[in-house]
């Protein structure tokens, strides 16, 4: 049986600070949906904490998933309660036992996730790329995808990475273990590898473009996927509820503010 993993404590003061801020956001959206969830068209959304979903910078909650949420939100009329996620299994969790009726987060919408859920057309777009570390001389153990073969890759439990790697290892004709980590975001995982803690993680390339200039030994070069569709979640049950923000966000979408969340966040529209 393999040993837990035991993160360093330059690690765990990373994973400290970012589990102290997701409190925070909590507490923020938690006021905001308490000013905004009077009245019968409410809807209970979960928010992934992450660069791209809902983040604090200074004194204002952000995230290009937040600031389209709202704008969407207006359109329709409806009011939200917003429940903030660290993890994406919880978030997941939310939407099967009826707790939440969307989740916006990092979730591209694959062939194989369309059978556990509903999704909503296509907020954005993004990719997967593999995340590894810079040895003294620069250079990289990874520099194609067959390179993957024998190889461990972490990625968050529940997330369509995983479907994407096991589709990987049978394009390139080898096995590529894959581990689930229950527990940490893919901001953590990426931290673990620039503190050595694992050697490979999958994350959005979003993601990685964000954190990557914080950590100098961390490449993030090798792409793991095609461009990709990141739409909203829901209940496989919550059609009329899906066909209404289809029809909210098509009007977004339409407009100059989408188009300047786009350039503020550096998102490639859809």
């Amino acid at each position: 049986m393999s040993k837990p993993l035991v993160p360093p404590m330059p690690l765990y003061i990373s994973l400290l600070i970012i589990v102290v801020a997701a409190m925070f956001v909590l507490r923020r959206c938690g006021s905001f949906a308490a000013n905004s969830s009077d009245g019968a068209d409410s809807l209970d959304v979960c928010i992934e904490y992450s660069p791209m979903s809902c983040y604090m910078y200074a004194d204002t909650v952000g995230g290009f998933g937040y600031d389209v949420l709202r704008l969407v939100a207006k359109r329709g009329g409806i009011n939200l309660r917003m429940h903030n996620v660290v993890s994406l299994h919880t978030g997941l969790e939310g939407l099967d036992n009826g707790n939440y009726k969307l989740m916006v987060a990092q979730f591209p919408a694959t062939a194989e996730v369309k059978q556990r859920y509903l999704f909503t057309d296509a907020v954005y777009l993004d990719r997967q790329v593999l995340v590894q570390r810079i040895d003294s001389l620069g250079n990289i153990a990874v520099k194609s995808q067959l390179d993957l073969a024998q190889d461990t890759i972490y990625v968050v439990q529940n997330s369509p990475m995983y479907d994407r790697i096991r589709a990987l290892s049978h394009e390139i004709g080898d096995t590529i273990f894959i581990k689930e980590e229950p527990d940490y975001n893919a901001e953590q995982l990426m931290i673990m590898v620039a503190t050595g803690q694992i050697d490979y993680a999958v994350v959005n390339a979003y993601v990685a473009k964000n954190l990557v200039g914080a950590y100098p030994n961390l490449n993030i070069g090798t792409k793991i996927s095609f461009t990709q569709f990141q739409s909203w979640a829901l209940p496989l049950a919550e059609t009329a509820i899906r066909d209404s923000i289809n029809a909210w966000l098509a009007d977004v979408k339409a407009g100059e503010a989408y188009a300047d969340l786009c350039r503020r966040y550096g998102v490639t529209e859809h």
